[in-house]
């Protein structure tokens, strides 16, 4: 089999209203690092290390996408899967924070829920 001409992903980008607001949730509720080698850009913002180099960046510009009216359940709604160590540990931080969740219908160990923006995620434990 050959190889393709896309073998990875290197970042993913969100919008978010307020970096510091968004960093709550990113490095206080999910744990991650930021890179403080982010370049001066011409908008605010943050990256944060997901490991093997790949990141997530916070972009703090304005969102065109309405944040009303999107699915309870961020599986039916456009998400990115991030794995975690232990599916009870984010239980317990996602409750302490007061963020609400919703587990995979699916009978994984995996969770669902949304940043303060609407971004929603999927956590799977593995």
């Amino acid at each position: 089999m050959s190889a393709g001409l896309v073998d990875g992903i290197d970042h993913v980008s969100v919008l978010v209203a307020d970096t510091n607001r968004a960093l709550e949730f990113y490095r206080d509720v999910l744990g991650m690092d930021v890179d403080d080698k982010r370049p001066e850009l011409a908008y605010p913002g943050a990256f944060l290390n997901l490991g093997d180099g790949r990141q997530i960046h916070l972009i703090e510009l304005p969102n065109p996408d309405p944040l009303d009216g999107r699915p309870a359940h961020g599986g039916r709604d456009r998400h990115t899967a991030l794995r975690i160590h232990s599916l009870d540990q984010m239980i317990a931080r996602l409750e302490a924070a007061k963020i609400a969740y919703t587990l995979s219908s699916s009978g994984r160990r995996a969770l669902f829920c949304r940043d303060f923006d609407g971004n929603a995620y999927e956590l799977v434990e593995g």
